[in-house]
């Protein structure tokens, strides 16, 4: 990544929170601490953010504290072979004239294209999701009330009544921020309200994660493995976390994303 790009996701990281530690930015350029550090240390004398100990601070401290994930425009460059091909097969689960939720994320994000040949009922706190199927399709498209979160371009509401409640799907789609023996794990409190809502309003919970994020964790909880009834993945899944998803007796599709990555490139050349 570039330093203008690592400045540009720095700074936007602090005006979303009081402060942005050294290890959160680290996780949201892909660079090293020195470089997070040195970059800092470069912000502050430009007097573009301020250095504190163990990260930084907006100049003008935010007034609407935004969320702890990563922004959509990072996340979606990140495994895009593997995202596409998951989509692609979550999208094979449906059947014109279902009722079926999308939860925001990059990986969801990528439904949208296949979803363009369908007719649906599609219910998405997803800005983007939303944005494409409206222009791009003949789905019908709701949406909840809330406010628009606009690093990750997710649609967020505190309180309990956002209109979720009125809708019922036969499937909810949705991505994760780590997957393990305890379940689906998210980084921030307000995701984990506003997705257990969802989860609530459907038959059965399909899980787009690639392989990656079977090694990440969180301290937040979103829900069990028993609640998961499918998980969608690629081929570069370790066998201890496909036995662990066996065990949890949840239908596992795995796609070939990185064989058909590898022989685009193979092609190219």
């Amino acid at each position: 990544m570039l330093e203008t790009e690592r400045h540009r996701i720095i700074l936007s990281a602090v005006q979303e929170r009081p402060v942005v530690t050294v290890a959160d930015l680290c996780a949201l350029t892909g660079a090293s601490e020195a470089t997070v550090r040195r970059d800092i240390a470069q912000l502050h004398v430009g007097k573009k953010l301020r250095r504190v100990r163990g990260g930084a601070e907006a100049i003008a401290p935010p007034q609407f504290v935004g969320i702890n994930a990563r922004p959509f425009a990072v996340d979606q460059t990140i495994n895009i072979a593997q995202k596409r091909a998951i989509a692609q097969a979550a999208v094979e689960l449906c059947q014109d004239g279902d009722a079926i939720i999308i939860n925001g994320g990059t990986t969801t994000f990528q439904m949208v294209h296949p979803l363009s040949t369908r007719r649906l009922q599609v219910f998405t706190n997803s800005f983007p999701i939303a944005e494409h199927l409206l222009k791009h399709s003949k789905n019908t498209v709701l949406v909840p009330a809330g406010a628009i979160y606009r690093e990750q371009n997710i649609i967020l509401s505190p309180f309990d009544e956002d209109g979720s409640n009125h809708f019922y799907a036969r499937l909810m789609f949705m991505g994760c921020r780590g997957l393990g023996p305890l379940g689906l794990m998210e980084g921030d409190p307000l995701l984990v309200q506003a997705e257990q809502k969802l989860i609530d309003q459907a038959d059965e919970l399909v899980v787009l994660a690639d392989s990656s994020k079977f090694r990440q964790r969180s301290s937040l909880l979103l829900c069990p493995l028993t609640r998961i009834h499918t998980v969608i993945t690629d081929d570069g899944i370790e066998d201890r976390a496909a036995k662990m998803l066996e065990a949890a007796d949840i239908r596992l599709i795995v796609v070939e994303a990185a064989a058909a990555s590898n022989r685009k490139k193979r092609a190219e050349e």
